[in-house]
């Protein structure tokens, strides 16, 4: 075993990158909590400052994701859209059977330099979960009920307050959720097609 992969085992490191974890999204929940003097002043300030700050803790776990799992992500893709990618607003439709499945949607988003503006659709529980969820929620994450009679407008009318966004963005949509069945995928693929 090598010296990094030695480091990597140990519960100290293990307890390091955990509190590094804890203190440094608390103190980015705070400073956004700080921001919220700028929206009505400068809406646009607002979201810039709000990435940058969402960038600080997301790209934690798109490291821990790539460097400490080993965990590669391989984007297959026509070399023609290539150029583009980064470059425009685009929805990801992604497939979902774990709970981490999120974090290769983020890994591509940091690969193209917009990872603190990406925007996911996401249960609306997870609005209330401190760090990851209170981040979100001043990056303007979209929240759902899992009813999509409800859901519908809360989307559109969210996606609507997106237009006039200050950069490039992708919205990652996770079609089946995490409890996956043939049934769901089903109907995924046809959201996915429409």
């Amino acid at each position: 075993m090598d010296l990094i992969g030695l480091l990597k085992s140990q519960f100290l490191c293990h307890l390091v990158f955990c509190y590094v974890f804890i203190a440094s999204g608390l103190i980015v929940n705070a400073i956004q909590l700080c921001t919220l003097v700028i929206w009505p002043i400068n809406k646009q300030l607002f979201r810039k400052i709000n990435a940058r700050l969402c960038y600080c803790v997301s790209s934690q776990l798109v490291m821990l994701l790539e460097w400490w799992s080993g965990t590669e992500c391989t984007i297959y893709t026509d070399p023609k859209a290539c150029p583009h990618y980064g470059k425009e607003n685009a929805i990801v439709v992604l497939n979902h059977k774990f709970e981490i499945d999120f974090l290769c949607g983020w890994s591509l988003a940091e690969r193209l330099g917009i990872l603190g503006n990406s925007k996911v659709l996401a249960k609306k529980e997870l609005a209330y979960v401190p760090i990851i969820g209170w981040m979100w929620y001043f990056v303007e994450m979209i929240f759902c009920t899992r009813k999509w009679e409800q859901d519908r407008q809360t989307v559109a009318k969210s996606l609507l307050h997106l237009r006039d966004y200050p950069e490039k963005y992708l919205f990652l949509i996770h079609c089946e959720g995490t409890r996956f069945t043939e049934k769901k995928h089903q109907i995924s693929m046809q959201v996915a097609q429409a």
